[in-house]
């Protein structure tokens, strides 16, 4: 089996890079926000928190809330055409109305 050059962020300099007006101490609102199952939720990763981070791949798409796991969510997505349920930080999320 062959060995993969390269880790989890790899090929992410410009999808992971926060712009001059986003740089500096992490909001606690984000932190600690709460989100109810059925919310729909832009999965938009903070390169500052590696915890709880998704795979850059599912950068930008547009999830629903299914469940909570310890202070992390069950955020299900559609991946071309299949239902997949990703565990993610709340600091990754941002609700959408």
């Amino acid at each position: 089996m062959t060995k993969r050059i390269g880790g989890f962020r790899r090929g992410t300099r410009s999808k992971l890079k926060k712009t001059r007006n986003e740089k500096g101490k992490l909001s606690l609102r984000r932190f600690l926000q709460k989100l109810d199952d059925g919310d729909r939720v832009l999965l938009n990763a903070e390169p500052a928190y590696q915890k709880g981070m998704y795979f850059p791949r599912f950068h930008g798409k547009v999830g629903t809330v299914k469940g909570k796991k310890g202070i992390c969510y069950d955020v299900a997505i559609k991946d071309h055409g299949k239902d997949k349920i990703l565990i993610i930080h709340p600091v990754h999320l941002r609700k959408l109305e």
